[in-house]
This record gives structure tokens, sequence and C-alpha cells, in this order.
């Protein structure tokens, strides 16, 4: 077994020598700040002060968003970080995303990353994420993810807007006359008030622009906010219920060409052979191109529209080989079992002595239960879709993606191109959930471009060729046991979870000249770090590669390792003849954010007081992403169906900065969870998918949709994210409810598999 030790050595290590690099070296390019991308790239009369600011002489802001809008609103909070500080309102700016740039590289994500329990401050565990903050800059993935715009924007694009504030004041000292710490600013005008005389950010911008800020910028205090904290409405709203062309399957380019793609069904397999003639007899067809990819192999149709393509591709013979993925969903699960029978694990987190205690524990007070979940497809509503265009030695890629320099990446080895001669366009994204930070759609966009003699190829998926393909949330098994003690407390908890790590797999995709081994705490994420106060405790997780393609689901390991203890502690509590809620709140004794949580929503469901009738109530909690949150589920049994009527939510992110949007978020992340809990599921049959569209892999409609009610609190230490969260305990809750209700323990995902939903 891997100890953390060894890990945080290790992880400490490379960091030491990332900033000391021969120190002089290491320092000063750790130190030095990244070039503002902006600069190359101003309008005329346009200037900027920073990567996130644009002033124009016409006082047009442009504020620039370095992350994904992919309906999260992260656009709007975003640029509200910066118009605080800047001293302008939300209706005064224009935002835009930020180019493909390293300047906007993510470091919250791998920050928070780091394989330690968020509530754990030891100096270990701080060292540790000061060491990877520190990898991410000389790594510099700019990135959409994790649930961290929020954390990782909150002191840069307050600080960015704070200096750009700073600068104009001074340009306008100069023109007035007066000391810039006497001006004030307010909506984009700087007033000297000793003369009554004022100058608008345009006014100054360009000579401001010249200037370097001052080295003492200081931030606004909380309690003066005028944006943050409050709801604020979307910037993106307008453009989306107006059916603007905002998305990536909107791109439209003069003289552009169209394509589509047709992979290998069978994961990893090969592409014998194809024969194309009858597709390039087909009206509008002008090639067919072979693929070799990292992300699949198969052919590319580049037709005069898309639907053109669409038939052409299905009209290509084409040999394949098989994949090295086992050919059954059956044969997958016998692989997970196996695993969990063996030794091969590793763990991140041991308290006490669990063996010990099972070695004396009576039999009698032994629990235990085996919990699945299956493959998950993101399902995304926009199709995967990308536009390239190689021309004049410039390669351009309009995509709605959550990872701009992976496109980078991709384009440079396709190409032979350097990074310069890239530019990388992000549209909005109609859904990601992490899907979209998969380059897969940009190479094949890239490989048909290099055949389009200069000609923009927009590619475009269909929905079957995106959920037959993956890449997947990833199957998981676990086994859970525990010792009860006096009153029904765990004396004991150990689990062991075999799931394919996503990390070795999609690394291997984005870098697949990169070696990856060792522990990958996504694995057990949502199990390891859960604030439950249990003396012998362990999880360990068992890597099981399966050769189908897994990548970041919402919430990613959370979302099937929440379910399966989170179910177990529900099972301990009923084997104990505990209150599930008062069982969680003992366990929960030293840790007070997580005990108002599920006091909270309690409250919230009225849990002291007994269910009407013909309903049960469940809950779960989870701590993902930062943000603590407790869910009450209440659902009804008509006709023999089970229906979802209430859910009931309470977050502690430690700091919300638009309470209306994080609420929206959690809601998301509930119907995203419960929509995976009831029917969706990811099956194999002779080494391919069976699911296809949205008639056997659906998400929750409207009519079937709970009502759900949100209450957020803000008493957690560090700052959490909104985007993730909500989907891990929503299953869970929905699970024990069941229970509650028919006395029938359901511990394999989808529940649907076993009984009815209304």
């Amino acid at each position: 077994m891997a100890s953390i030790g060894k890990i945080a050595r290790r992880t400490f290590l490379l960091g030491t020598a990332a900033v000391a690099g021969g120190v002089a070296f290491g320092y000063y390019s750790y130190r030095k700040p990244f070039a503002n991308p902006l600069k190359d790239e101003l309008a005329e009369g346009e200037a900027t002060f920073n990567p996130y600011v644009k002033i124009g002489s016409d006082n047009r802001i442009t504020i620039v968003a370095p992350r994904a809008e992919m309906g999260q609103g992260s656009y709007t909070t975003l640029a509200a970080l910066v118009c605080e500080e800047l001293d302008v309102l939300l209706d005064q700016v224009v935002i835009e995303h930020g180019p493909s740039a390293p300047a906007y590289y993510n470091a919250a994500a791998m920050r928070e990353g780091a394989p330690f329990p968020r509530f754990d401050e030891s100096f270990l565990a701080e060292s540790l994420r000061g060491t990877m903050g520190v990898v991410a800059k000389f790594v510099a993935l700019q990135f959409t993810g994790g649930s961290t715009s929020m954390i990782d924007g909150f002191d840069r694009m307050r600080h960015a807007g704070a200096a750009a504030r700073e600068t104009l004041k001074q340009a306008a000292a100069r023109r007035l006359g007066a000391q810039a710490a006497s001006l004030t600013t307010k909506d984009g005008i700087i007033t000297d008030p000793a003369s009554g005389r004022a100058l608008s950010y345009g006014d100054v911008a360009l000579e401001a622009a010249e200037l370097a800020p001052p080295s003492d910028i200081t931030l606004r205090e909380r309690k003066d906010w005028k944006l943050l904290g409050k709801p604020q409405p979307r910037k993106d709203m307008l453009a989306k219920v107006t059916g603007a062309p905002i998305y990536g399957v909107d791109v439209d380019l003069p003289d552009m060409l169209y394509g589509t793609v047709r992979m290998n069904p069978s994961p990893g397999g090969r592409m014998r052979s194809f024969d194309g003639t009858a597709a390039l007899a087909m009206p509008g067809v002008k090639k067919i191109v072979a693929i070799d990819s990292p992300y699949g192999h198969g052919i590319g149709v580049i037709a005069d529209n898309t639907w053109r393509a669409f038939k052409a591709a299905e009209a290509v013979t084409i040999e394949w080989d098989k994949g090295p993925i086992p050919s059954s969903s059956a044969e997958m699960e016998a692989l997970l079992t196996e695993a969990l029978k063996g030794t091969d694990s590793f763990s991140l987190r041991t308290l006490g002595d669990p063996d010990l205690v099972f070695a004396d524990a009576p039999h009698d007070s032994i629990v235990e239960a085996e919990y699945d979940a299956p493959f998950l497809s993101h399902a995304a509503m926009e199709p995967m879709n990308a536009t390239a265009r190689l021309k004049d030695g410039l390669l351009e890629v309009w995509a709605p993606n959550q990872g701009p320099t992976l496109i980078d990446t991709v384009g440079s080895r396709i190409t032979g191109l350097p990074k310069e001669k890239i530019r990388v366009h992000t549209t909005f994204l109609g859904g990601g959930f992490g899907r979209r930070i998969e380059p897969d759609f940009s190479d094949y966009a890239i490989r048909l471009a290099l055949e389009a003699e200069g000609r923009p190829v927009k590619v475009t998926w269909t929905r079957e060729e995106d959920m037959t393909h993956g890449p997947y949330r990833p199957v998981a098994k676990a086994r859970y046991k525990a010792s009860l003690g006096e009153k029904g407390i765990p004396r004991a908890l150990v689990g062991s979870v075999a799931s394919p790590s996503v990390m070795e797999s999609a690394i291997g995709r984005y870098y697949p000249d990169i070696p990856m081994g060792g522990p990958d705490n996504a694995l057990i994420d949502g199990a390891f770090n859960q604030p439950y106060g249990i003396e012998n405790y362990r999880i360990d997780g068992r890597k099981v590669p399966l050769a189908v393609p897994v990548g970041f689901w919402r919430s990613v390991g959370n979302s099937y390792n929440v379910f399966m203890h989170e179910s177990f502690i529900d099972e301990i509590a009923h084997a104990g003849g505990r209150d599930p809620l008062d069982l969680r709140r003992e366990l929960m004794a030293d840790f007070p954010v997580a005990r108002a949580v599920v006091e909270k929503v309690a409250d919230m469901a009225g849990w002291a007081t007994p269910a009407q009738p013909g309903h049960a109530r469940g809950l779960a909690f989870s701590l993902s992403f930062g943000t603590w949150v407790a869910e009450v589920v209440e659902i009804s049994e008509r006709d023999g169906a089970i229906r979802i009527e209430n859910v009931w939510c309470a977050a502690d992110p430690g700091l919300v900065l638009d309470p209306l949007n994080f609420k929206a978020q959690m809601m998301s992340g509930i119907v995203f969870g419960l929509s995976a809990a009831i029917g969706q599921q990811i099956t194999f049959v002779d080494g391919a998918v069976e699911q296809s569209n949205f008639h056997d892999h659906d998400a929750l409609r409207i009519d079937r949709c709970p009502r759900i009610e949100v209450e957020l609190l803000e008493n957690a230490p560090h700052m959490g994210g909104a985007g993730e969260p909500g989907t891990p305990p929503s299953m869970p809750a929905l699970g024990n409810a069941i229970f509650a209700l028919t006395g029938k323990r359901l511990r394999r995902l989808p529940f649907a598999n076993e009984i009815e939903f209304a």
C-alpha cells in the first residue's frame, strides 16, 4: 500500500525542484508574471491593464473571463469580481472569454486536488497544497473544472480590477493636477472632490496603460461590497433566451465546409480498411479522410453541409478491429470483483487499526454491504463540435471547450506549428459536465482542416457518436464493513473501492508520451475524506484498467463514492437502531460546519415530524470541492411506483459571491444526480456500447422533477465551489428514502433496474 507520506514527499520534492530548480532560475521563473495576452490584439483606441481588463477611449470596458461559460453563470460572477474593484456596474461592461494563454492557468484546481480531506489543515496538508499551487504555475493549464472558477479568480480578478482602478486614478491625477489618493471613483468616473472636475475611465485609459500600478493596493472589505454577495442579473441570459449564435455549433465562417466523424465502436480498436466509393458519389461530399488519433480510429467526412456529411459517413464501408476492452459489462464487473479480493491497493487516510478491531469483533456486530455504480455518459445537450481552419501558417480553432491550452497542445502535435501560431476561440458551451475538457472533438476537426485547402471545416458529431465513444464516468464497485459498538456507534469502518483510474485514462489521452502511475485520489474521492469521527477507519482504492476511456464527469469520484459511503452510513444507523440524522450528528461532533448543514437541512425538511402516510425521507451528506452539503429527499409511492416529491438542500461554501446563482447550481447538480440515480447507465455487449441517445440514457424530465429548496450557510473557513457539490448527496439520499419507505435497500445504480418510478 502506498502511504500519504510517500505521496506527499514525492510531490513536495517535485514542487521544490520546480520552485528552486537551480535556485535562481526556479524562483525567478515562479515569481515572474506571465505576459498579458491581450496586448497583441487591441483595437484602435483600446488599452489593457492586465489579462482581465480592456478599456477603450470610447468608454467601452471589456472584462475577460478566463473560464468557460457552460450554464453555471461564471461569466457574470467572474466579471463581478473585477467590477467590484474597478468600481463599475455590470451593465457597463461586456465580457469575453480570454484567449488560450498561460496567464489564465488554473492554480486552485491543483491546490484543491491535493490528496487530503479539506478539513485537514495540518502542516503537511497545507504545505502540499501550497506546493501544488506552485506546480500549477509551471504546468500553466488553462481549464474550467473542479468547481474552482470562483476560488481561483477570487483574489486574482479582484486585484486586476483594483490595479486598473488605481492606475486610472494616477493618470487622472496628472491631468487634474491632484494627488491620486484624493480622487474618488464611481461607475467608471474619476472625480476630484476639491475642484469638482471629473474624467471618465475612457478619457485617461491610453495614458494609464503606460503606467505601473502601485504596489500597495488594498482590496475592499466585504462590508463595502456593492456587487459581490448579492444576486446579479446573468450577463449571458439575453443571448440564450433569444437564440443568439453563441455556441460552437453556431459558428459560421465564410467559405465554410462541414464534416463529421465515424470512429471504431469498440473503444481502442483500430480501423483495418474502409471503402468510401459510395459516399464520394453522393451529392456534396468532398473527401473521406482516415483518422488515426490518440482519441480514436476511424474516418472523417468533408461535405458541403452537415446532413450530407452524416449520410455519407453512414455509407462508408469499414472493417474494424475489436478494441482491447472486455466484451461485456458482466466481464468488467468480474474484474472489479477480482480486484476487491486482491491486495494491490492504496490508501490515503488510515485512522487507528481497523483490522485489529475486526479481529476481535463479535459476529453480530458486523455490518457488510457491496455497492455498484455503472459507466455514465455526460450527455451534454449541444453535440460535440469544433471548427478548424489552417491557412497561411496559422491554425484557428473555434470550440465550446473547457481546456483551451489542451487544444493548443493537440494543434501543435498534429500540425507541427508552434503555440504562437495557434489561436483557440472559446464559444459558449451547451453543457460541459467535464466532457468538454476533452480535446478529441477539436483534434478531429484539426485533422479534417488539414485536408480542406485553407477553408474552415465545422465538424459536428451525431449524438450516437458521442454517447457510444465516451469518455465516461467510470464504473465502480465497493465493499464496506463496519463493527458496531455501544449505542450503534461504529468502532471501525473499512471500505474498498475498485474502479478504472480517471487520471491515468485522461493523462494518457491528453499527453500520450507521459507515463502515469501511483495512487489516484479521484478514485476514492468522497469516501476517504468525509468528516466522520470514526476512531478506526480506512478507505482503500484498487485501480482496474478496463481500457474503456473514462474522464471527469460532474463531481468525478464523489459521484459514486458518496452514493456508496452515505448509503453505508445509513445502513449502519438502521443496523444500530439509530436515527440517521442523530448518528451523523454524533459522528460529526468534531466538525461543526458539517453538523450545521445536516441540522439545517433537517429543519428545512421537518425531519423531526413523521412523514405523511405513503411518504418517506432519506438523508445524505457530502463534503466535495470545498462545499459542505446535506440533502433530504422525500418520496411517495403511487400504484407501486416511486415519485420524488421534494428535495431540501443546505450548503456551506464558506463564502457566497452570488446567492441566487449558487442556489441555481445546487439545483442543477441535484437534478443531474437524480437523473443518474434513477435510470442512466452505459453498458457493453460484444465490445461496444448499447446506449446511443436520450431514448435509452435519459435525463430527469420536467414532469418528474421534484420541488427543490436550497439554503446557504457561510460557516466554512475556506471558499468552496458550486457546480458539482449538489450532485453527490442526491443519489444516496434517494436510495435512503426508498429504504425508509419500502424496506428495500438498493445498492446498485441505477435504481430503475429494480423499481419503477412515476
